[in-house]
Parts: C-alpha cells; sequence; structure tokens
C-alpha cells in the first residue's frame, strides 16, 4: 500500500503536526531559532543545509505561523519565532533529552540552566535548584560533557551559538 504524500486530511493531531514540522531540517531550523539564529545566510551556514530547501522550509514556517519574517533596517531579512513556534520548545527539548539519552554516551550535548539562580533546568522544563517551570526566554544554554564542536571552519554563527546564551537572543555578528 503506498503511503499519502500529506497527512493534511488525516483525524489526527500527529499527523497534522507533522505535516508542519516533519519534513527534513525543519526541527533543526527550529532548534537553531531558539539558539539565536534569525538570519537566512546565518541558518545555511549553521546547519550546511542546501539554499533552495532553506528557502522552502522557511517560507512553509512562517506561512504556518511557526516564524514571522520581518525586513530590518538596511534590508536584511530575519525570522522569528512567533509564540506558536516557542511553543515547540517542549518538543525540541524532550527529543534532545531522548537523543542525548540514547545516542550521547559522553552525556548531553547541551545542557539548560534556569537564568535567575543557575540551577540546572531537568527534563520537564523545571529548575533543580527553585522548582519553578522556567519560561524559555529565562533559559540559559550550555554545552553539556558530550558536546564535540564541529570543525566548520571559521564559521562565527556556529561560534556564538556554542558558547553560553540565553534561548532567542539574537545571534549578533558584524555584517
Amino acid at each position: 500500500m503506498t503511503l499519502p504524500s500529506t497527512y493534511a486530511d488525516r483525524n489526527c493531531s500527529l499527523a497534522r503536526t507533522l505535516e508542519v514540522v516533519g519534513e527534513r531540517w525543519t526541527l533543526l531550523i527550529v532548534r537553531d531559532a531558539f539558539f539565536g539564529v534569525r538570519r537566512f545566510g546565518d541558518f545555511a551556514a549553521q546547519l550546511g543545509i542546501p539554499r533552495a530547501v532553506l528557502t522552502d522550509r522557511l517560507k512553509s514556517l512562517v506561512r504556518e505561523g511557526v516564524f514571522t519574517r520581518d525586513d530590518t533596517t538596511g534590508g536584511a531579512v530575519e525570522y522569528r519565532l512567533t509564540a506558536k513556534g516557542v511553543e515547540l520548545w517542549p518538543v525540541l527539548r524532550a527529543l534532545m533529552t531522548w537523543g542525548d539519552a540514547f545516542y550521547s554516551p559522553a552525556g548531553p550535548k547541551r545542557v539548560f540552566r534556569h537564568e535567575r539562580d543557575g540551577g540546572p533546568i531537568d527534563r520537564d522544563g523545571r529548575c533543580a535548584t527553585c522548582g519553578t517551570a522556567v519560561p524559555v526566554p529565562e533559559t540559559v544554554l550550555e554545552t553539556g560533557p558530550g558536546f564535540e564542536p564541529e570543525d566548520r571552519g571559521d564559521d562565527p554563527v556556529s561560534a556564538a551559538i556554542d558558547g553560553p546564551r540565553r534561548l532567542l537572543d539574537p545571534v549578533t555578528l558584524p555584517r
């Protein structure tokens, strides 16, 4: 039996979600947006994604209301997560936790801390120090014991997101 090419007519929330985020590269684009990547060229450099594929995925994410496309002064275009996009954070965090558990024997690739008190954030998004559910903008991303920097030459985007940083803070590079 041939599988359908889309799930748009399915009466299943997971199938409908896969229509939005299930294409190859899409969750990595969303992940990098949480890490602060906003510009087309920066997504392309960080991910090594074909530009035509990136164009297609960004258009789709904007059409679905996961990203906004903003023209900045100076003619640059930035893609930002909407409130709908930010709601994907628990899903990404869960997938990263699962990947660390099964594919990162040296430990987590990335760890998350509560900006307010420095406490580690558990798999459910709670700070181990104060016990609160940590909002995305108060989450600090750091490299973990299983992190292995990739040799990407002189890629300033990778350098920016490999250091400690708050989620959603934009990667700023000299232009």
